[in-house]
């Protein structure tokens, strides 16, 4: 049995906190299409998991530097969504508490690359941009969302 101690207000402060620091792929995209999505995006995996593939118009600062650079390399005025790997890395939770507490806006994109590349969206590497077929079990269509 389902123990439903929370109170829908409290259900509702939980849900609309987590839509406060949180977003997805597909929410990522549409707004990265748009030409002016409001936030840099931002890749906090390694040189070497970049190389083999990230979202276009990422900026790469992986999760280990962001100290030394981020306020050298991004501007504070305008918000972060942060990426790693997938939902079992939490590469891009740490990258986000590490700009949140050096004063910026932040967002997780939930999911990750992973989940941005299953969702058959734009791929960039050295060989320029590809989109994989979609994955059926992820898929927005599929959400209906």
């Amino acid at each position: 049995m389902i123990d439903w101690t929370a109170s829908p207000a409290d259900a509702a402060a939980h849900f609309a906190h987590r839509l406060s620091v949180e977003t997805d792929p597909t929410d990522v995209h549409t707004a990265m299409r748009s030409g002016d999505p409001g936030f840099v995006l931002l890749d906090s995996r390694s040189r070497e998991a970049w190389d083999r593939g990230h979202v276009p118009g990422a900026v790469h600062l992986p999760g280990r530097e962001i100290v030394a650079r981020a306020e050298a390399e991004l501007d504070r005025s305008v918000p972060v969504v942060a990426y790693c790997w997938s939902p079992a890395c939490n590469g891009a939770t740490r990258a986000a508490l590490a700009l949140s507490l050096l004063g910026f806006r932040v967002k997780e994109m939930i999911g990750g690359f992973e989940y941005w590349a299953r969702e058959g969206l734009p791929v960039e590497t050295a060989d320029g941009v590809t989109s994989a077929p979609v994955d059926p079990l992820v898929a927005p269509v599929a959400c209906g969302c």
